[in-house]
């Protein structure tokens, strides 16, 4: 009778049409066992640790915007230089916690993340309703699709919102929707675009009306530690997640693939120092961001436990932050 069971809930699972079945929140056959989630929870659940992502980009492409200040002979400190500045961070950090929340809502309501190594997420643990997350995500979106019709209006560069939308929509259907391509083994690249190329460079372009060489090698900098960061967060929930059947680019590959291609890309942004170095005087304190970086590729390598890449993840933020902020200083001083 209990093999005849399984495989109803193993049938009526496979019909559901959705990645890893219906949805599983843990706890949820019996709502006196779950923990509301408190304030806390709510704080946890919008990632603090990849925030720093949000504001690297931004960052390094507000140094290179001085630079073509000074270059101008243009007043980079001046009140309305500076709201754009702050506009930008709003926007980007905005962003971030609404992709984080997103993700909680779509992952949560498949059952992606019924198994998950990482930290609890909202949705799937049952902690808070899943419109309640939903919600959340659509306030943080508001949020930055307000901040940037506020640096519209500021810059007078009248097409952005129609990057700002589409950033929006990118950030939804990473996990949500009937098709998300983060389930696809595309998120890496959507990451690049919008969380480097776009963040970085859009944000010089806002600033000083013009796009570089400079502020694309930058952009393409912040992209690959992005990558890097969605990447190692992939190979810790690798198999979790060929489980629930969500098809990332680290379930396509072995683990020692999936090793050395996180040890290429933490590594890319410092081959693009290289050029900074020369062309900056400052720029080459930002190696010393290599002591944070090979520890992060030492336990990548060595890692016996998936609870090991966190630290990973952590570590990879804070390199992309510190070298974003002595390159952007560089720029600048």
């Amino acid at each position: 009778m209990a093999s005849r069971s399984s495989k109803k809930k193993r049938s009526a699972a496979q019909r559901s049409g959705r990645p890893g079945g219906r949805t599983v929140q843990h706890g949820a056959s019996s709502s006196a066992q779950v923990r509301r989630a408190q304030f806390g929870d709510w704080i946890r659940a919008a990632r603090p640790a990849t925030l720093g992502l949000a504001v690297a980009p931004v960052l390094l492409g507000w140094g290179v915007a001085v630079a073509q200040f000074l270059l101008l002979g243009v007043n980079a400190w001046d009140s309305t230089v500076l709201i754009a500045v702050a506009l930008c961070f709003t926007i980007a950090i905005a962003l971030q916690i609404g992709v984080n929340f997103a993700n909680d809502y779509s992952d949560g309501i498949r059952g992606t993340d019924n198994h998950r190594v990482g930290p609890a997420r909202l949705t799937a643990s049952g902690a808070a309703p899943a419109k309640r997350v939903r919600l959340v995500a659509v306030i943080f979106c508001g949020i930055a699709a307000l901040a940037g019709l506020g640096v519209t209006v500021l810059s007078e560069i009248w097409w952005l919102p129609a990057v700002g939308l589409v950033a929006i929509l990118a950030a939804w259907f990473y996990t949500g929707g009937k098709r998300p391509y983060g389930y696809s083994g595309l998120g890496e690249v959507m990451v690049f675009i919008f969380f480097g190329l776009v963040a970085t460079t859009g944000t010089t372009y806002i600033l000083a009306n013009t796009i570089g060489a400079e502020s694309i090698l930058a952009g393409v900098a912040m992209g690959l530690f992005s990558v890097a960061v969605l990447f190692i967060n992939n190979v810790r929930d690798r198999e979790t997640d060929i489980v629930a059947g969500k098809l990332t680019l680290a379930t396509r590959m072995p683990l020692w693939l999936n090793r050395a291609v996180f040890t290429a890309l933490i590594a890319g942004p410092f081959g693009i120092l290289v050029y900074f170095a020369l062309l900056l005087t400052n720029a080459w304190w930002a190696f010393f961001a290599l002591f944070i970086a090979v520890p992060a590729v030492l336990i990548t390598w060595t890692a016996k436990h998936p609870r090991e890449y966190v630290l990973v993840l952590k570590l990879t933020v804070w390199t992309s932050l510190f070298y974003a902020a002595i390159v952007a200083w560089s720029f600048a001083f």
